[in-house]
C-alpha cells in the first residue's frame, strides 16, 4: 500500500535510551487518511513518536473492516523496503513493474521486495465488499537495499494448540517455519486466542516483539491492549505470555525480529540513508519513473501514477530504532 498522505509530515521520533526486556511499551495508533476526505482511513502504530522499528518492521497500518469503500491506489514507487500484505477479509488486485499480477486474499501472505526500485498498484475487487487487514513494511539493511525487485506468495497452514490458532507468515513459531525469505531475521504471524485462553509461547530471546491487536482485548505479559494498539517488548526474554481475558475470541498480529540499529530516512514511499537520497529518488520518480522503477501494465484507473508530494522545507534526518541520535 502507498503512503498517500499529501503533506507527508515529519515525525521526530525521540525516545529515552532505556532498556528493560520485561517492560511492555504501549503504542497508541494514529488515525491517518490515505488520500482525500473520503479515502480509506488507517490506524498507524509504526513509526511512532516512541518507537521507529520492531526488528526490521518499520511501518504498520491496520484498517477496516470497511464496507463499500474501494481501495484504488494508482502505480506508485517503493525503494529500500519489503511490503507485507495480509488480509482478514476482502480481496485486492496487485500489479507491479516486475510483471507480477496477483490477488491478495485472506490467509495468504504477499511479500514484495522493492530494493533498487519498484512500482505497483493496488485495487480492491468487487467480489468481496468488506476490506479488513494490515499493511506492513520491512526495511532492507544497507547491504541489501538495492536488491532486484521480487515477489513472494505463500499460503501458511494453521498451527493449532489448545485454544490457539496461528498462521506463520514469516519466520518460525511453534515448530512451523515459513518459506518466505527476508534479509534480516523476522517473525510475522496471525494469532487467534479463544475466550479466556492464556498462551505462554517460547520466543527467540534475541528478538524484540510487537503485538498488534486486531479484534478483542489481549494482555501481553500483564499489560492490557485494546483494538489497534501495539505492545512492544525489547529483546532479552525467551517467552511471551498472551491472555484473552474476555468471553469472545481475540486476534493479534505478532511481529518480531533482531534489533535493527541502522539509521534510515523514510519519507513518503521511499527509504534512503540520507536527505540527498530522498531528493534524488523523488526527482527520478516524478521526472523519469520508468528508468528506475519500471512500468506497471494493466492498471485501469484514471490516474496512471501518483506524483510524489513536495518535500518539506528542512533537512530530513535519519531515524534509528530508539529515535534520533
Amino acid at each position: 500500500m502507498s503512503n498517500l498522505e499529501a503533506r507527508s509530515d515529519i515525525v521526530d521520533c525521540v525516545v529515552p535510551p532505556d532498556h528493560d526486556p520485561a517492560h511492555v511499551q504501549r503504542i497508541e495508533p494514529r488515525d491517518v487518511a490515505l488520500g482525500g476526505d473520503d479515502a480509506l482511513r488507517v490506524r498507524r502504530t509504526l513509526p511512532s513518536l516512541r518507537r521507529s522499528f520492531v526488528g526490521a518492521w518499520c511501518f504498520a497500518d491496520h484498517y477496516g473492516p470497511e464496507t463499500g469503500r474501494c481501495m484504488d491506489v494508482p502505480p506508485h514507487p517503493h525503494t529500500g523496503l519489503q511490503t507485507v500484505s495480509w488480509l482478514f477479509e476482502g480481496e485486492i488486485e496487485h500489479r507491479d513493474s516486475g510483471g507480477v499480477h496477483e490477488l491478495v486474499r485472506p490467509g495468504e501472505v504477499n511479500l514484495m521486495t522493492s530494493g533498487y526500485g519498484i512500482a505497483h498498484s493496488e485495487v480492491s475487487t468487487p467480489n468481496r465488499p468488506v476490506l479488513h487487514g494490515v499493511q506492513l513494511w520491512v526495511v532492507l539493511p544497507e547491504h541489501s537495499k538495492d536488491l532486484v525487485r521480487e515477489f513472494q506468495h505463500h499460503v501458511p497452514d494453521i498451527y493449532s494448540t489448545e485454544g490457539v490458532r496461528a498462521r506463520v507468515l514469516i519466520g518460525h513459531l511453534g515448530g512451523v517455519r515459513s518459506p518466505v525469505h527476508t534479509e534480516t531475521p523476522l517473525l510475522g504471524a496471525e494469532v487467534v486466542l479463544d475466550a479466556g485462553v492464556t498462551w505462554e509461547l517460547a520466543v527467540d530471546p534475541g528478538f524484540e516483539h510487537g503485538v498488534l491487536v486486531d479484534t478483542g482485548v489481549v494482555d501481553v505479559d500483564g499489560v492490557r491492549l485494546d483494538r489497534a494498539v501495539m505492545g512492544v517488548r525489547d529483546a532479552g526474554l525467551d517467552h511471551l505470555r498472551l491472555t484473552n481475558p474476555t468471553d469472545a475470541p481475540a486476534r493479534v498480529m505478532l511481529l518480531g525480529g533482531t534489533p535493527f540499529d541502522e539509521g534510515i530516512v523514510m519519507w513518503w514511499n521511499f527509504i534512503g540513508r540520507s536527505h540527498d537520497d530522498i531528493v534524488r529518488l523523488r526527482e527520478e520518480w516524478n521526472e523519469a519513473p520508468d528508468d528506475r522503477f519500471g512500468r506497471v501494465a494493466g492498471y485501469r484507473g484514471q490516474v496512471q501514477r501518483l506524483q510524489a508530494p513536495p518535500l518539506p522545507p528542512l533537512t530530513l534526518k535519519p531515524r534509528f530504532r530508539r529515535g534520533r541520535r
